[in-house]
């Protein structure tokens, strides 16, 4: 694989001080950066005089390849509604890479991310985390599984009320939820014992065990406070990794996530208030939580929000309050630790992939855009006036 070193660009690496100077990426990981670093002989120079140079951004919480754009009925494969419990059905086997909205990612300079089941389900299945091109999905895989989705508040209640079948309430929604852990500790203990009583492998238990075990987050689906709250009391009773995704009214409670270290992925920013749950959105709240001391990601639930409008939400909280420091890293750092590959994208690092963004200037400011995106070195998208 080609060395390439990108030179005379502004560099923000995001967990590093900004500078003028040179990255180099050699088989597809970056070799070194820094205002003194050195061209290696041989190698490909892209001058990015007067650009940016990021990593390329994360999102955390979309529907990418599983609700495919312009598809209708047979792109949408976002959740299995025949049982609010599919623990054991994962995003991965529904990606197609051929979705539309995987272009749109890289022309946002969003080189990750997180794909999850929908949240009709209590629980909805196996999260992935994944580079936004490739030609098929093996090879596109960062992490898998990346998590277990669970929806808490009005989507399961409205999907299995509708059913008449249960839950049809929040109570019943929190008895499903503890019901499923409490089967998959017995499952635990079965399995660790051995013997007569274990009847054998299955797969819906294997992944609420491993969430229990602490090997996988829970990404817990809920905008209400009070279903932020159930939230953080389920995850106390069973011990285990909490993350809330979209926590629309999480800054009512932001001292009690804060508290715990839970982060927030929060969005998406730019819709309608389209239902209770959506009462207080604001883009002001990113700000107020990070404030607080909660570690924040900002996500687009794509396609609720087209995924290339990611950074343009930062660009609105940084606008209302959020600070710019922590936008980015809402964009980068933190949504790779939340999906569990900071060790390999997320800022720019020497021994990290080779992630990189080419902006023709500050990518908060709304009238930038991506130049250049490369993901493990090679250049996957390129900006061309049409």
């Amino acid at each position: 694989m080609a060395t390439i070193a990108i030179t005379a660009g502004h560099v923000v690496g995001v967990t590093g001080e900004p500078f003028d100077g040179t990255v180099v990426i050699t088989d597809g990981r970056i070799a070194a950066l820094g205002p003194k670093a050195k061209v290696p002989r041989g190698a490909e120079v892209i001058d990015a005089s007067g650009q940016w140079v990021l990593p390329g951004f994360l999102d955390a919480h979309t529907h990418l390849g599983v609700d495919e754009a312009a598809e209708g009925w047979a792109g949408q494969d976002t959740n299995e509604k025949t049982d609010p419990v599919t623990a054991q059905v994962r995003a991965l086997d529904a990606i197609n890479p051929a979705d539309l909205g995987f272009a749109d990612a890289l022309a946002g300079g969003v080189t990750t991310v997180g794909v999850n089941p929908g949240s009709a389900n209590v629980v909805g299945g196996l999260c992935v985390a994944v580079h936004t091109h490739g030609r098929t999905v093996d090879e596109m895989v960062l992490r898998s599984p990346a998590g277990v989705k669970s929806a808490l508040g009005e989507n399961p209640k409205r999907v299995y009320g509708e059913q008449k079948t249960m839950p049809s309430t929040r109570l019943g929604t929190a008895a499903v939820l503890r019901k499923a852990f409490v089967d998959a500790e017995n499952y635990r203990r079965k399995r660790a014992a051995g013997g007569a009583d274990f009847d054998g492998r299955d797969l819906k238990l294997e992944s609420l065990a491993a969430v229990l075990e602490g090997e996988l987050p829970w990404r817990q689906h809920c905008h209400r406070a009070d279903d932020i709250a159930t939230a953080l009391r389920v995850a106390d009773e069973f011990g285990y990794r909490l993350v809330i995704d979209h926590g629309t009214e999480a800054h009512l409670i932001a001292d009690l996530i804060a508290a715990r270290g839970i982060p927030v992925l929060i969005g998406p920013l730019f819709t309608s208030r389209s239902k209770v749950e959506l009462r207080n959105r604001s883009l002001a709240n990113p700000g107020r939580l990070a404030a607080a001391g909660v570690e924040i990601s900002i996500i687009t639930d794509h396609p609720v929000v087209p995924i290339n409008f990611l950074v343009h939400q930062a660009t609105l909280a940084v606008k209302e309050g959020l600070d710019r420091e922590v936008a980015l890293r809402a964009l980068t750092i933190n949504p790779a630790t939340v999906l569990g590959v900071h060790d390999q994208v997320g800022s720019l690092e020497p021994g990290k992939l080779g992630d990189v963004v080419l902006w023709s200037g500050d990518p908060l400011d709304v009238m930038q855009r991506a130049l250049r995106v490369f993901i493990a070195g090679d250049q996957v998208y390129r900006y061309s006036p049409e």
